[in-house]
């Protein structure tokens, strides 16, 4: 059960193996490069699991990894809205016609998009050195569109982002409905090391920055 996973709600969490990026300050390394293939949920457990918390539950968020490249990710989505549930997609963005199929099939409530840092820095900052970020614009493009409630969100890791990095960031989701700011934390489970976090000072000048793009930026996890 999470009161923070999804904004608002009261749900819980279901995470899924396997990303196609390889960001150094992913703290589900167990889930992208160390999956253990013995430590799984089957379909039948979670549906039952849900059908009895029916009561209790607003939401269920589904993370990463990064869920949409589950080939049967509708299908599973799918039978829990048909349980009432909100559903809330975390993704990076890289498969922007999954995301609008599931969008126009009304089976996601929410989506939370990562957005890495600028595009200049992407690659760097996403692991892949040469990644192709056209797909990221258009999931960026489909959700400023406003054709499901969404937010945008950067974890801010001190050896990739400085203040320009986030304005820029912020001008290019420019109006957004939201943007959150969390500073980076070691989960203890990360891909890379040497990593840390940002000064408080640094993180408001940050969030000040963006405001002037995106009026609700907001810092989260302070």
């Amino acid at each position: 059960m999470t009161l923070l996973d999804y904004p608002g709600k009261v749900a819980c969490t279901i995470f899924t193996s396997g990303c196609n990026l390889r960001c150094p300050f992913c703290h589900n390394a167990s889930l992208v490069t160390k999956i253990d293939h013995n430590n799984y949920y089957n379909e039948e457990e979670i549906l039952k699991y849900l059908e009895g918390r029916k009561n209790l539950l607003d939401g269920v968020c589904i993370t990463g990894g990064e869920p949409l490249l589950q080939n049967d990710i509708y299908d599973f989505i799918k039978k829990i809205k048909d349980m009432g549930y909100l559903v809330k997609l975390d993704t990076n963005g890289t498969n922007p016609k999954k995301l609008i199929e599931l969008a126009e099939k009304k089976v996601i409530d929410y989506v939370a998009m990562d957005i890495k840092n600028s595009k200049e820095k992407y690659a760097l900052t996403s692991g892949i050195e040469n990644l192709d970020i056209n797909n990221i614009e258009e999931s960026v493009n489909f959700l400023l569109s406003d054709s499901v409630d969404y937010e945008f969100r950067t974890t801010v890791v001190d050896v990739f982002h400085d203040t320009q990095d986030i304005e820029k960031i912020a001008m290019w989701i420019g109006g957004a409905k939201r943007y959150f700011l969390q500073n980076f934390v070691d989960s203890g489970d990360l891909i890379g090391d040497k990593m840390g976090s940002v000064g408080e000072e640094t993180l408001n000048k940050m969030c000040s920055v963006a405001r002037k793009y995106v009026e609700n930026t907001i810092i989260r996890g302070v």
